[in-house]
């Protein structure tokens, strides 16, 4: 079992920095990966098998998956990190791989979207890029920075600017990012 070792409040200016820290890792810590729990409202960010800070965020609607654009939904699966910008509206935004391979299948299995563009997101997954964000399936999905604490985002993980900042020190492209109910 895993044992988290520092549980990061949103008064510190360094958050991620100082868990890591306590955990005695190097900066920045190797084989990063994050693993979002909706129920909890919590990031918790790894070092391979050392959890070594968590980070309480916002979200869209917590409850249940993703399945269209516009439903508010965070969806829940394993996707990486695709893209980055250091000029979004929320701070900084790590782009995620949502829709994925698994999504482009359901979507088109629901008729949301058609053959063509579930190909495109299946090529776009197995190559590690961005995937189309303009189907039905919506996209844009990211990590952000703007405030965590309450849900209130259209379906991205939103936290303070300074997480939202350690993470993009840490999180390059390809980074894992888990997120569960």
């Amino acid at each position: 079992m895993l044992t988290l070792l520092l549980i990061v409040g949103l008064a510190r200016a360094e958050p991620i920095r100082d868990g890591a820290d306590a955990a005695a890792l190097v900066w920045p810590p190797p084989d990063v990966w994050l693993l979002v729990d909706k129920s909890d409202r919590r990031l918790v960010v790894y070092s391979g098998a050392t959890a070594f800070a968590e980070v309480v965020v916002g979200l869209g609607d917590p409850v249940g998956d993703k399945v269209r654009q516009g439903d508010r939904k965070t969806p829940t699966g394993t996707f990486r990190v695709v893209t980055r910008n250091d000029r979004s509206s929320f701070h900084l935004f790590l782009g995620l791989s949502y829709p994925d391979a698994d999504d482009a299948a359901r979507g088109l299995a629901d008729g949301l979207v058609s053959t063509g563009q579930a190909e495109a997101i299946r090529e776009a997954d197995t190559a590690g890029r961005v995937p189309p964000w303009n189907t039905a399936l919506g996209g844009a999905i990211g990590l952000h920075g703007g405030g965590g604490g309450a849900d209130w985002t259209l379906g991205c993980v939103a936290m303070d600017d300074a997480s939202s900042e350690a993470l993009w020190g840490i999180a390059p492209m390809g980074t894992r990012v888990v997120i569960r109910e």
